[in-house]
């Protein structure tokens, strides 16, 4: 609190108490004016968190929005590869029966090729 100096004629015309007393309402003058500018302020700040927390909020919602597309995007990529893994491997089977078949078909080809021949 700030130190309070009357001037002497304003103590004369006082009086002790008088001067007290002027002492005591401007402090109390100074206190309230302190309690208003705090409640001022206090509700300054609260009303711009409130703005700030909405604007956080709305942002929050967009990059939210925008990650679920993103990851949308990247399962249906995922989802394309993996169709794409399974022809292949589907392919690279029907080969690989294919290339069996013919294999055994020439065994067994050789095996009556042999029969016969020793008959």
């Amino acid at each position: 609190m700030a130190i309070l100096t009357v001037p002497k004629v304003l103590r004369e015309k006082l009086g002790d108490e008088g001067v007290e007393a002027l002492i005591a309402l401007l402090n109390e003058a100074a206190h309230h004016e302190r309690d208003n500018l705090l409640g001022i302020l206090a509700e300054r700040f609260e009303r711009r968190v409130t703005e700030e927390g909405k604007r956080l909020e709305v942002q929050m919602a967009e990059l939210e929005k925008r990650l679920d597309h993103r990851i949308a995007e990247e399962v249906s990529r995922l989802e394309k590869q993996i169709a794409e893994v399974k022809v292949a491997l589907g392919e690279r089977y029907a080969s690989l029966v294919r290339w069996m078949f013919i294999f055994w078909a020439g065994q067994i080809g050789v095996i009556v090729a042999l029969f016969a021949l020793l008959r």
